[in-house]
């Protein structure tokens, strides 16, 4: 009996790690911090989510770090954006990609929906988070890859994705309401890069970015010289800095257009690369365009609510 009793104890706490680990979140690293966004969102208490990049980081010159690759190799799910975004880290994710569960989430996106790339042939902008129903596309791709690693919780990944993409949608509506009161002549967005076009495609706004799709293509001096003589002759008076991109191309901007009695002020800082700043409401998605929206919206004529779509941002307008 006690032998019995003893093999039954000892069967129990055997069986307990595997039981533990079974219900233990799915480890996963995201590149960007809108990825890792989409990642909590979808997941919920059933995933533990890292973002390599944080705020302010640039993805197009973003090399992986040591620390990078041991919680990449340690990860259950390694989700990374894709479409020549993270250039410096391809071939590391193709080749990881023969050892783990490692997806590109905007690399499934219908390529009629997409830009050609400005620098490099058969290569798309990557900026898809830029619109919200583009950036449906990357969030379904998470819940699938969330629901082949751990079906049993299909439904807890589909109820929490039906509800952001419920979310996405009413951004899209504020975006579509608040930019479109921005007077027509005003409709130039001038930016430290070319970040935007998505954007611009989709709310029916000129964007003009000083630097290429990637953030290491140049800015020649021909190129701010060129922008200099737009912004004088169509009196364009504003132009936005980004969070992970230098101003000093926005300043050469401006100093050259007053060197032409044109005066140009800086209309914001945007979110481009990267979102806010970690546990703030600008560090999510939504907060991330939210901002972006109201600030252009503002700064080029229309009126905004004071602090967003639902109040929630950190600074008035």
């Amino acid at each position: 009996m006690i032998r019995r009793s003893f093999l039954v104890v000892l069967g129990l706490v055997a069986a307990m790690p595997l039981a533990a680990w079974a219900q233990s979140p799915l480890k996963v690293v995201a590149t960007t911090g809108m990825i890792a966004d989409a990642a909590r969102q979808v997941g919920g208490d059933q995933v533990e989510v890292k973002a390599l990049m944080g705020p302010g980081v640039d993805p197009h010159a973003y090399r992986q770090t040591r620390s990078d690759i041991v919680a990449m190799t340690r990860a259950d799910l390694v989700l990374w954006h894709g479409l020549y975004l993270e250039a410096q880290m391809e071939e590391f994710f193709h080749d990881l990609g023969r050892k783990r569960t490692v997806v590109a989430v905007a690399e499934g996106i219908d390529k009629s929906k997409l830009r050609a790339h400005d620098d490099y042939a058969d290569k798309y902008d990557p900026h898809v988070w830029m619109t919200p129903d583009l950036w449906r596309d990357v969030v379904v791709e998470v819940q699938q890859a969330l629901t082949d690693l751990r079906p049993e919780a299909a439904e807890t990944f589909a109820a929490n994705a039906e509800r952001h993409l419920a979310e996405l949608d009413r951004l899209s509506d504020y975006a579509e309401t608040t930019l479109a009161a921005v007077p027509e002549n005003n409709r130039v967005l001038v930016t430290a890069h070319d970040a935007f076009g998505y954007f611009g495609r989709s709310f029916g706004f000129e964007v003009m970015g000083i630097q290429g799709i990637s953030t290491q293509s140049e800015a020649g001096l021909n190129r701010i010289g060129e922008l200099v003589d737009i912004l004088v002759e169509r009196k364009i008076s504003a132009v936005f800095v980004e969070s992970s991109v230098s101003d000093r191309s926005v300043r050469a901007l401006i100093e050259g257009a007053a060197a032409k009695d044109h005066e140009v002020n800086v209309g914001g800082e945007l979110f481009s690369d990267a979102m806010g700043e970690e546990d703030t409401y600008e560090g999510t998605y939504l907060g991330m365009l939210d901002h972006n929206i109201t600030v252009i919206a503002g700064a080029l004529g229309a009126d905004v609510p004071e602090r967003g779509m639902d109040g929630r941002l950190s600074a008035g307008f």
